[in-house]
């Protein structure tokens, strides 16, 4: 089949083509970056209709992942960028499919699991999740994100294309061994014994393991059935003082100096990010999925690390307990 996945340069559209080329696919990575453009790979201004739109006319997947990164201090500045990016380039991907003369037969559409409200009581599903922005104290940060994945995904709501069936990837970290992933992140503080709890450690952090990623993916193209949000994310999130252990435990040390709250907000003003990643307790799970028969290879974090720590060091050169 032929995929094309605008935004694909990053590192959760990387992992992607790279499982589906490996398994034969025609794929076509839509970038901004002209200096990038290459075999496979398709200018754009995430913006405005252009050449590019002929990829869309006789595709059978579009895999709409393009978003300005969230890795920096939400300025103003910023925030215009952020919003921007998403919802005009969902709005032209929804334009460029509307005027297809052979459509899509699916739309993959980004989003995040961040739209769900913090909480610690209950899990969020697609069903009775209760989405954010309205939580008694959340910074303004929160609801700006959560503001945005909702603007996100009512641009593909107002997506007029009737013969293309669309789904909302409400997405949770995707962990992959890759360099400069969120894994490879997290995976640097534990090596320097600095991988303790975050805050409290009782936010509750939402993963998938990118095995189990790019087969939800999979799974959600053949089965016809399914539209609107759902969520890709293991079954079993678990709060911060956890998952951080299960990480340690997988690389085989037993310290990790933790981060209490106040010096997290400090580092994050000299790294130029935001807390929100670390401290909002996103606890996700996969209701339409689970529901729906799919099965997951990696339903549980310490299983999970211990493959990504595996495969981490398999690309590094690393031994086992190596700092």
């Amino acid at each position: 089949m032929k995929v094309v996945i605008p935004g694909g340069s990053g590192q959760v559209g990387t992992l992607l083509v790279r499982a589906l080329q490996g398994d034969g696919h025609e794929v076509v990575v839509l970038s901004r970056a002209s200096t990038k453009a290459s075999r496979g790979m398709v200018t754009w201004d995430a913006t405005t209709m252009g050449p590019w739109v002929k990829e869309i006319d006789d595709a059978d997947v579009v895999i709409n992942l393009a978003g300005r990164s969230v890795n920096c201090r939400y300025t103003p500045r910023n925030r215009e960028a952020i919003r921007h990016s998403r919802v005009r380039s969902t709005r032209i991907v929804g334009e460029a499919i509307a005027a297809a003369r052979r459509p899509p037969r699916v739309w993959l559409q980004a989003s995040t699991a961040t739209i769900y409200a913090h909480r610690y009581d209950e899990p969020n599903d697609e069903a009775t999740g209760i989405l954010g922005g309205g939580e008694p104290g959340a910074p303004d940060t929160w609801r700006f994100s959560v503001d945005v994945a909702s603007s996100w995904e009512r641009e593909l709501d107002n997506a007029i294309v009737p013969h293309t069936r669309k789904v909302k990837l409400r997405s949770a970290m995707t962990m992959s061994p890759d360099r400069g992933g969120i894994f490879d992140t997290l995976l640097t503080l534990v090596r320097r014994r600095l991988g303790g709890q975050a805050g409290d450690g009782r936010q509750y952090v939402s993963w998938v393991h990118e095995v189990d990623f790019v087969r939800a993916i999979y799974w959600l193209i053949d089965h016809h059935e399914v539209e609107g949000p759902v969520n890709v994310a293991a079954p079993n999130p678990l709060p911060n003082a956890a998952f951080m252990r299960g990480l340690r435990n997988a690389w085989g040390v037993s310290l990790g100096l933790p981060a209490t709250k106040w010096m997290l907000e400090i580092g994050a003003v000299f790294l130029r990010t935001e807390t929100e990643l670390i401290l909002k307790s996103r606890r996700v799970i996969p209701g339409v999925l689970a529901t729906r028969g799919f099965t997951f290879q990696f339903p549980r974090w310490p299983e999970a690390a211990e493959d990504l720590c595996r495969r981490w060091r398999e690309q590094n050169g690393r031994a086992r307990r190596a700092p």
